[in-house]
C-alpha cells in the first residue's frame, strides 16, 4: 500500500513556547513511498509578538516582515487538510510538536487534536541510534552524507524540511533502499488492487516463441539429425511449446 509521509520543519520568535514565544513559519514536503513528490506547504504566520534578536539571526525573519502576515487560526485548516493523517517527520520533534500544540491551544474549542509525540518520525533518535557519540544536527548530518546546503545561509522551515527529507532518507538507509521500499509499497498496491481476482503469480513465465511456422520445422530437423546424446539434450523436454 501506498506510505504518505509529512517531512515538517518550523521557526519561531524564540526557543520557550510555554513562555509566549510562538511559531512564525511552517514548511513541509510530502512524501510517498519515501520519495518526494513535489507536493509542499510553506506559510509565513503573524506572531504578534517581537522576534527574539537571537532568533533572527538563526532566520532572519523581522518583525516587520511578519507584520503583514496571516494569524496561525487562518492558516491552520490549510494545514490540517494537507498534513491529513500522515505521520509527521520532523528533526528533535518535542521542539516543533511544543510550538505547534501550543498554537493549538490558543483556538479553543476549534483547536485540531493535538499532536503526539508518539506518533512522529524524530530523525534525530534515529540519527543518534544510528551514529552514537556523534554530532546530528541537520548540519552535521548533511555533511556526513554528502547532502548540499550551500542553499541553506539562514534557517527556513521550507529549505529545512526538504533537506531533512533527504537526510531521512539516508538514515533509512540511502536512496536504493528507499527505492526497494516505495518498489514493495507499489507491489502491496497491486495486490491489494487485485481483490478477488486472487494471488498474483509473480514466478518465472514462459519466453514467448519467435520462430515462424518454416523456421520452426527447419529447426526441429535440424535438432532430430543431431542424435539423442546432444549436450543439450537433457534440458530439452519432449512436451517443450512450438
Amino acid at each position: 500500500m501506498m506510505l504518505r509521509e509529512i517531512v515538517l520543519d518550523t521557526e519561531t520568535t524564540g526557543t520557550d513556547a510555554k513562555n509566549g514565544d510562538r511559531l512564525i513559519e511552517v514548511g513541509c514536503v510530502e512524501l510517498v513511498n519515501h520519495v518526494q513528490t513535489g507536493r509542499t506547504f510553506h506559510r509565513y504566520v503573524n506572531p504578534q509578538r517581537a522576534v527574539h534578536p537571537d532568533a533572527f539571526a538563526v532566520h532572519g525573519l523581522s518583525d516587520a516582515f511578519l507584520a503583514d502576515k496571516p494569524l496561525f487560526a487562518d492558516i491552520v485548516a490549510d494545514f490540517v487538510t494537507f498534513c491529513g493523517d500522515a505521520p509527521l517527520v520532523i528533526h528533535n520533534a518535542p521542539f516543533d510538536v511544543g510550538f505547534l500544540n501550543m498554537e493549538y491551544g490558543r483556538l479553543g474549542a476549534a483547536a485540531p487534536p493535538a499532536i503526539r509525540l508518539e506518533d512522529v518520525v524524530d530523525t534525530l533518535i534515529l540519527a543518534r541510534k544510528k551514529h552514537p557519540g556523534a554530532g546530528n544536527s541537520l548540519d552535521m548530518l548533511c555533511n556526513r552524507y554528502g547532502i548540499d546546503r550551500s542553499r541553506r545561509t539562514k534557517h527556513g522551515a521550507l529549505l529545512d524540511a526538504q533537506i531533512l527529507a533527504e537526510v531521512y532518507i539516508e538514515l533509512l538507509g540511502g536512496k536504493q533502499t528507499g527505492l526497494a521500499l516505495g518498489l514493495a509499497a507499489e507491489e502491496q498496491a497491486v495486490d491489494a488492487a487485485a481483490g478477488e481476482a486472487g494471488p498474483i503469480d509473480r514466478g518465472p513465465r514462459p519466453l514467448r516463441a519467435r520462430l515462424k511456422a518454416e523456421e520452426r520445422v527447419r529447426h526441429d530437423a535440424f535438432r532430430a539429425s543431431l542424435g539423442p546424446n546432444a549436450i543439450w539434450g537433457e534440458y530439452i523436454g519432449a512436451d517443450e511449446p512450438a
